[in-house]
């Protein structure tokens, strides 16, 4: 699949799951399944706390900005993971793979940057309940989303920038069903030191992230500890449940995949594409779910709008 016979690589071909090409339409109907709840789950979860004025609160604002994040994206990975295992059409023109990284890219750092303020929200939350509504606003809620929008893709704005600078001569597989831009900037036969150094840097703000939800939960779990009854402690506690799953979701396959790229010599390239796969179709996936099963006021409102809905 390589293009030996040209300068410029015309086409990037990514890759479905090795070793099971012909299964891959019966691999599509999962995969279609997956997509499909995970936009219904996170529309509805939109809807729902838009019509809703009892769920005006900061909590459930930044519920729909992570809910926004992972709509965006599941739609970002939809078109190529589609036309491989549904149409088998692995092919994709340099400028859309670009595209697809910088909103891959994008809404990964936007729903790092959510989970870190959703974090902040659950200890002031708990370590200063009477001042919780009057500390987040909602002119200051308005303003952390602009900003964090703001931020996660001006943060990932020289990707597609950088890429498109780079030559690319004759290697054109990729390791993925969607283009990343670690995986992109592999293949270039021109000197790649600018960004495989901002990747890093990328990488290492996301991990920050990561660094500064432990903070915030080392603090709540303090603020916990010196609540004298069991039971406000575990009521306090269980208001971060839903949160902490949301952070192992998404961050459990990312790390993953470090460790994988970084220490494991003898990795299976099909066990890599699985991990990957997951980070993308998991979180959209799940975080509804678990948001719905675990937070009563958002399970009660679907329910009575779904309830109110058959009745009529």
């Amino acid at each position: 699949m390589s293009d030996l016979n040209t300068s410029e690589v015309k086409l990037f071909f990514l890759i479905g799951i090795p070793g099971l090409e012909h299964t891959h339409r019966w691999i599509s109907i999962p995969i279609c399944l997956m997509y499909l709840i995970a936009i219904l789950g996170n529309c509805t979860i939109l809807f729902v706390i838009g019509t809703e004025t009892s769920l005006h609160e900061p909590m459930y604002y930044f519920l729909s900005m992570l809910a926004i994040s992972d709509l965006g994206l599941s739609l970002s990975s939809l078109p190529t993971m589609l036309r491989i295992f549904l149409f088998d059409a692995p092919g994709i023109s340099p400028d859309a793979c670009f595209a697809q990284e910088f909103f891959i890219h994008g809404f990964t750092v936007m729903e790092s940057s959510v989970l870190l303020i959703m974090s902040f929200d659950r200890f002031i939350a708990i370590h200063n309940p009477l001042r919780y509504s009057s500390i987040l606003t909602n002119s200051r809620i308005s303003i952390m989303g602009l900003a964090l929008s703001i931020r996660s893709f001006l943060l990932v704005l020289p990707f597609p920038l950088t890429l498109k600078r780079l030559s690319y001569c004759h290697k054109n597989l990729l390791s993925h069903s969607y283009c990343l831009h670690q995986d992109v900037m592999k293949l270039a036969c021109s000197d790649n030191r600018v960004n495989v150094v901002y990747g890093f840097f990328v990488a290492l703000c996301t991990m920050m992230d990561l660094a500064c939800i432990g903070l915030s939960y080392l603090l709540i779990l303090k603020t916990v500890l010196g609540i004298a009854s069991l039971s406000e402690r575990l009521k306090a506690f269980n208001t971060c449940v839903s949160h902490i799953c949301a952070v192992l979701i998404f961050y459990v396959p990312i790390i993953t995949l470090a460790v994988m790229h970084r220490f494991a010599k003898h990795k299976s390239p099909l066990v890599v594409i699985l991990i990957a796969n997951v980070f993308l179709l998991v979180p959209p996936l799940m975080n509804p779910i678990v948001y719905c099963v675990k937070t009563r006021q958002i399970r009660d409102k679907i329910l009575g709008k779904l309830f109110s809905t058959c009745s009529r």
